[in-house]
């Protein structure tokens, strides 16, 4: 499926899923899409783009998102039936997926990059990010994971963090209306981001004044 741009100066690119099992509509994509509507302000163009449920699609899309966007950021968003806040997912697993995707489908060997780590955690803290959310006038609360599920999810979020594990997030939102509404979550996933950029453009600062 084509991606959307709205143009601008740097680059974010967010990602959402399709439909899988009892997610007909997938509440991630309305998500990403209600923040599309937003933007992030005329500092950052936002690009959007929606990932089916299928972990050949994931490997291939996903490295040819970040080649051709060259993005500042990439946040993949998923739905998670258990989440009842934004949940912050600090790392991803290489291994151990066993759940076949929409067309009864499981990755070579369970595994998402062969000769890589057994896990990324990645580089963005997001302790500071979710306590910006939960400190912040949205409504949305948010908590951190180190566990994003050993499905699609996990695999786009190892995928991307083996690429760049310093400008990679994954938030899972929960299921429609359970408690928020989709104009309500996309708010807490700008919130989300903003909070995240604060961090990439701090440590380049810090980077770009010790190198003078």
């Amino acid at each position: 499926m084509p991606s959307h741009v709205k143009p601008s100066k740097k680059t974010v690119l967010v990602t959402g899923f399709g439909p899988f099992g009892i997610y007909k509509v997938n509440t991630s994509w309305e998500a990403v899409k209600e923040l599309y509507k937003e933007g992030l302000g005329a500092d950052w163009e936002l690009v959007i783009y929606e990932i089916p449920v299928e972990y050949c699609t994931v490997k291939s899309i996903v490295p040819q998102l970040w080649e051709q966007h060259n993005p500042d950021l990439v946040v993949h968003v998923g739905v998670s039936g258990i989440a009842s806040e934004l949940t912050l997912e600090q790392k991803a697993f290489n291994y151990g997926y066993e759940r076949k995707d929409v067309n009864n489908c499981l990755p070579e060997a369970n595994c998402c990059v062969h000769g890589a780590d057994e896990s990324i955690t990645a580089g963005i803290q997001m302790n500071v990010v979710c306590a910006d959310i939960n400190n912040s006038d949205s409504k949305i609360k948010a908590v951190v994971s180190h566990d994003a599920g050993r499905y699609l999810c996990d695999f786009s979020y190892f995928t991307s963090l083996h690429i760049n594990k310093h400008r990679t997030a994954f938030i899972h939102v929960p299921p429609m209306d359970q408690p928020y509404t989709v104009q309500e979550l996309a708010e807490g996933l700008k919130v989300a981001i903003t909070a995240m950029l604060k961090q990439i453009e701090e440590k380049l600062e810090m980077v770009e004044g010790n190198s003078k």
